[in-house]
């Protein structure tokens, strides 16, 4: 018996990579994923390089990490990638506590985020038009 076969969960004009168990909460690290959302992938690293938020690196190494494999995985054109979509979600948390006044106490939520970022690569006519737009 093999094992059974699994649709892909990218098309073949896609590429994907993800980063689980992030220490930083999913709001932040949203804002972050909404710089790139929509750009050519080239950018989007420049954008990310000279960020000056903290997980910026991160989501830049998550993106890199897609870009090399659309190119090495799926055979596509790293000049026409764009980042499709980026996307965030809700992981563990840990609960700690701090010490309150008249002994009582109050819970500390560390929150940790998952992303995904899918990259694909822009049709001919598409940056075409793209182009004629700018």
């Amino acid at each position: 018996m093999s094992k059974p076969k699994y649709p892909l969960g990218v098309a073949n004009t896609e590429a994907q990579a993800v980063t689980f168990n992030i220490r930083v909460s999913p709001r932040k690290l949203n804002l972050v994923a909404a710089m790139i959302r929509g750009k050519k992938a080239q950018d989007a690293v420049a954008q990310l390089t000279f960020s000056k938020r903290r997980i910026a690196g991160t989501v830049k190494k998550t993106l890199e990490s897609a870009i090399a494999n659309a190119e090495n995985n799926h055979s596509l054109d790293v000049d026409r990638l764009v980042v499709s979509r980026a996307e965030v979600g809700r992981a563990a948390v840990m609960k700690r506590f701090h010490a309150r006044g008249r002994g009582r106490s109050s819970t500390i939520e560390k929150w940790f985020s998952h992303l995904k970022i899918v990259v694909a690569e822009q049709a001919v006519a598409e940056a075409a038009e793209a182009q004629e737009a700018a």
